[in-house]
């Protein structure tokens, strides 16, 4: 009987996690971006000062993170969501990087 009930829990948590990894890879498992909204090529230059507003509105460095976005912005045509990460929604913004290596876009 014992070996039934074990079984059984085992069943179950495979289940579960066979469940986790087939919605995490239908994107159900965390923040799902419209790649219309905010994609590569999504902005028009002219719409670039207002999202930096938006994605350096939170930061201590105002200014440095003004710029650097801005910079990025004209090229990607793309600026991520949020305050701060979500750099994959765009993925020249993501990769495009200072001499030393580190991420030029804030």
């Amino acid at each position: 009987m014992a070996k039934l009930v074990a079984a059984f829990f085992l069943a179950l948590i495979a289940i579960s996690m066979v469940q986790t990894l087939v919605m995490a890879s239908h994107g159900h498992g965390g923040h799902h971006y419209d790649n219309k909204r905010y994609g590569p090529g999504s902005l028009k230059p002219y719409q670039c000062p207002s999202q930096c507003t938006r994605r350096c509105s939170q930061t201590q460095y105002h200014k440095p993170c003004m710029f650097f976005c801005q910079k990025c912005c004209r090229t990607c045509l793309c600026v991520p969501p949020g305050y701060y990460g979500n750099k994959q929604v765009c993925p020249c913004y993501n990769n495009w990087k200072t001499k030393e290596g580190g991420p030029k876009c804030p």
